[in-house]
Parts: structure tokens; sequence; C-alpha cells
């Protein structure tokens, strides 16, 4: 009994001498572990999406090439889109300067353009027709006041003092002077002055009524305060200065000046001045 224990028990020592120890199996070692090896389960799948980010880059397309005329190409629209308003303008400004009649100390195109547009529908597309010039039936008040019979209905009066300054009004035609002193016109009337730069307009306010005066001895526009603008008889001197009728401040260089020209503009219709 004892002879078949120790023969049992020395064959199972040989089998487990002759078995692969567990240190040797290639599947536990440890020197091919992850925490072995100092990488972990992590940085194995980090490597491997890090393969496929770079092999999903490298399969992208290459980049568009950038335009670098594009910009220029945006500003050159806008300047053609510039230059075609800029000839509109001009066509617009050659259209009403055709309108008129004869040549004019003072209105330019870029002043023509800015009456044409504050003028009262009833003449808007008539002919302007000079009725009276300094420069051409010599410097009277009296002989403006005659001449303004010439034209019925809306008129314009353009001066301008020898500083550049450019101003007038529209008022109604024929004037008619008075013998005491009594204010004329309607709320239609305002005055306009270049001397800001740009031209502006004065409309009446509404604080009185005191549109114009019209007598032998002088020509005054607006009150309440002082006269807006002011012809004396002979047409060579004139004062400005604020008034409540049109909120206005003095619409020349100074507030006494003297006058280099005064224009008086009717308006006609085209079959009417071409029949006259």
């Amino acid at each position: 009994m004892h002879a078949l224990k120790d023969k049992v028990s020395q064959k199972l020592s040989n089998l487990f001498a002759d078995s692969p120890s567990q240190s040797a199996s290639p599947r536990h070692s440890l020197t091919d572990s992850p925490k072995a090896s100092g990488k972990s389960f992590t940085s194995y799948f980090s490597f491997g999406a890090g393969n496929e980010d770079e092999d999903s880059e490298s399969s992208l397309p290459p980049p568009l090439p950038i335009r670098s005329d594009s910009y220029e190409s945006v500003e050159n629209c806008k300047q053609q889109d510039c230059k075609k308003n800029q000839t509109s303008t001009m066509i617009g400004n050659e259209g009403n300067v055709k309108e008129i009649t004869e040549s004019s100390a003072f209105i330019s195109a870029n002043l023509c353009e800015f009456l044409h547009a504050c003028l009262p529908n009833i003449v808007r597309g008539c002919k302007w027709v000079l009725v009276y010039s300094t420069l051409k039936h010599g410097i009277s008040l009296r002989t403006l006041l005659r001449k303004s019979a010439e034209l019925p209905g809306p008129c314009l009066l353009v001066a301008g003092d020898k500083q550049g300054a450019v101003f007038g009004a529209l008022l109604d035609c024929p004037l008619i002077p008075t013998p005491k002193r009594k204010y004329q016109g309607t709320s239609q009337t305002f005055l306009f002055t270049t001397i800001y730069g740009q031209p502006r307009i004065f409309r009446p306010t509404g604080a009185n009524r005191y549109y114009y005066m019209c007598m032998n001895e002088f020509l005054a526009f607006g009150g309440g305060g002082s006269f807006a603008l002011c012809l004396d008889e002979d047409l060579l001197k004139a004062t400005s200065g604020p008034s409540e009728t049109f909120g206005n401040e003095c619409l020349a260089s100074s507030t006494e000046f003297e006058l280099k020209n005064v224009e008086l503009w009717g308006f006609a219709h085209a079959s009417q001045y071409l029949s006259s």
C-alpha cells in the first residue's frame, strides 16, 4: 500500500516537474502587460484613434485656392455703381440746366438741381425765363418791379455778394409796390443761401406772416427781429439778419454787403415760351 502511494506521488512530482511554469507563459508575462510596459489600455486605444485621424486628414482633398482678387472685384463693383450714380446725377443736372433759357451769373448745375427740387409743383418742368438782370437791364429796383409783370406767377429772385455767397427767394409776380409798409406773399415763399457750403432752404416757420414787403425804396423778406434779406432801391447794397418768419441766420457773408448782381427768373411752359 505504501509502495503504491510512493509510486503515485513520484509520478505526480515528475508530471509537475515536466510541465511549464506559469512565469514562463507568454500569455501572463509581466513584461508584455500594459502596466509593465508603462502604457495603459487607453494609450493603446488613443494610439489607434490617432492613426485613424491621421488617415482621415490625409484622405481629405486639398483646400481650394483662395482668390486674391475677390475683394478687388467687390470694390470694382462698388466703384462701377458709384460711377453709374454719378452719371445719372449728372444727366439729371444737365436736364434741369437745359430748362434755363439763358446763362446765369449764379445758378450752377448743383444749385439748379437744388432749386428745382424746392419749387412748387405748378412750375416744375417749366422753362426758366430770365425776366430781369442787373447786367442786362441796369441797376434799378423800379426796373425789376416793372419787368416782373411780364411773366405772372411764382418767380425766383437770385442774388449774390462779392464774397461769393448766393442767396435769394421765391415770391409771386408781378411785384406790386405799396405806398406804405405792408407785407405780402403766401406760405409758399421761401429763402435759400449757399453760405453754409451746400444750398440750404428756409421755409416759413408759422411764427408770423411777414413773407415779403415791396416798396419803391426797397424789397425786403421776413420780419420779427430783422429783415432776413433787404435790397435797396439801387440794387447795390443789401442787408441780411435773423428773422422769425423763416427761422434763418444771416444769408450772406456779412450783415451789410454790396450786391454783385441780381436776377429775377420766371417760369413758362415750353409751348408758351416758344410762342412768345
